[in-house]
């Protein structure tokens, strides 16, 4: 492999590799492959760092300004490089962010959960960038790792900068839903894009004893939790979730988007039923990366939240039915005891919405880890502590 030592060995990137095994991300069976591909040689001229502080996507042109360029390639952020499925060029933010460089510190914290050794073969969903695919043909070497991307120009690009810097494992445009039969069986799949199903072609082309990685959700909302799922000879995966994550989701598996205005045509507010609750905003609303929004997605189907900005003192909550046009609206206000409640439709949603945080509190608040996910070829399946004690989602 060819690098550019003197651009790999940059303060920021010495710094960013501190951070990471500081936090314990960057295991010493991944530290060369850290020193030797550099994140910067994958990310294109004009990209956009997401700020955690803004929660915005700045744009940054290394033709413009380098310094500030380099110093977000080297910072443990998320960088969006390509919007609305490369319709839109910039030099601002687009609509939909589609393809990205994940944060560092996920990216090394995935790797490490994958747990390969030498000699293993390894599908790579999501190309993106190519970084991922080349940490692991570092570590692996030529022929063991395919990448799979549906964009052909991401992976046009992602396959130029592998080559560039002297790493080849097998890059192919495709969906990567299919994964890729050619290459099959592999001891390792893991996925850097959002899925709501884990693929039966994953299984079927995974070894048995092989292990699949993957970040997984439903479609309550975006709160989605990586599992780790292990391969028997029957045509099962079963494991358990290991972290909270939010990706892209891929694209097949995008959406839904459900329109407000069809939900009020079916149900007027006016016509809504009111009640109140005692849950209180801070009990509900607990943000990102947290377990609440991801067990509400597990107990509740087929149902999308939507939670609003604060204004004025009030924040509502909705809550959109993907099988009707069901809704229901929570009104979090300053100041109030109770919290009021509407609800249309067939469904009752936020009766079944506050069941299931009860359900949460009831079995001591648990933790993303202490729930796992079963996969047969009768469907998915959720449980809690034991895989005998599971239920369908």
């Amino acid at each position: 492999m060819t690098a550019d030592a003197a651009r790999v060995d940059r303060p920021g990137r010495r710094e960013l590799g501190l951070l990471l095994r500081e936090c314990g991300v960057l295991s010493s069976d991944w530290t060369p492959a850290f020193a030797a591909v550099d994140r910067a040689a994958f990310l294109p001229d004009l990209m956009w760092p997401y700020d955690l502080e803004t929660k915005a996507s700045i744009p940054v042109d290394r033709r413009e300004d380098p310094d500030t360029w380099y110093a977000a390639a080297d910072d443990n952020v998320p960088i969006v490089t390509q919007w609305d499925d490369g319709a839109h060029q910039g030099p601002g933010p687009g609509k939909l962010a589609t393809s990205s460089s994940s944060m560092p510190s996920v990216v090394y914290a995935l790797l490490k959960d994958l747990e390969v050794d030498d000699g293993m073969r390894v599908l790579d969903v999501g190309t993106g960038t190519g970084e991922t695919a080349g940490v692991l043909s570092h570590r692996l070497g030529v022929g063991a790792v395919t990448t799979i991307e549906v964009d052909p120009a991401v992976s046009a690009h992602a396959g130029e900068r592998l080559r560039r810097l002297g790493l080849y494992p097998e890059v192919v445009v495709g969906d990567g839903f299919a994964g890729h039969p050619g290459r099959a069986p592999f001891d390792r799949v893991m996925a850097t894009v959002g899925i709501r199903e884990i693929p039966r072609a994953w299984i079927a082309q995974t070894r048995p004893g092989g292990v699949i990685l993957a970040p997984w959700g439903t479609l309550y909302g975006n709160a989605d939790a990586m599992v780790r799922l292990k391969v028997t000879d029957d045509a099962t995966a079963s494991g358990r979730f290991t972290r909270h994550v939010e990706f892209m989701k891929l694209r097949a598996q995008r959406g839904p988007d459900p329109h407000h205005g069809d939900y009020m045509a079916a149900g007027p507010f006016d016509e809504a039923t009111p009640s109140s609750t005692d849950i209180t905003e801070a009990e509900f609303v607990t943000g990102q990366y947290t377990t609440l929004p991801f067990v509400l997605g597990l107990r509740v189907q087929k149902c999308r939240q939507a939670v609003a900005d604060k204004r004025d003192g009030a924040r509502p909550v909705w809550f959109y039915s993907l099988s009707d046009l069901s809704w229901a609206c929570v009104m979090f206000q300053d100041g109030e005891r109770k919290a009021a409640v509407w609800q249309s439709g067939p469904r009752r949603l936020w009766d079944e919405v506050a069941d299931a945080h009860r359900w949460w509190r009831d079995h001591g608040t648990p933790d993303v880890t202490r729930f796992g996910l079963t996969v047969t070829p009768d469907g998915h399946h959720v449980w809690l502590d034991d895989p005998a004690r599971s239920w369908a989602v």
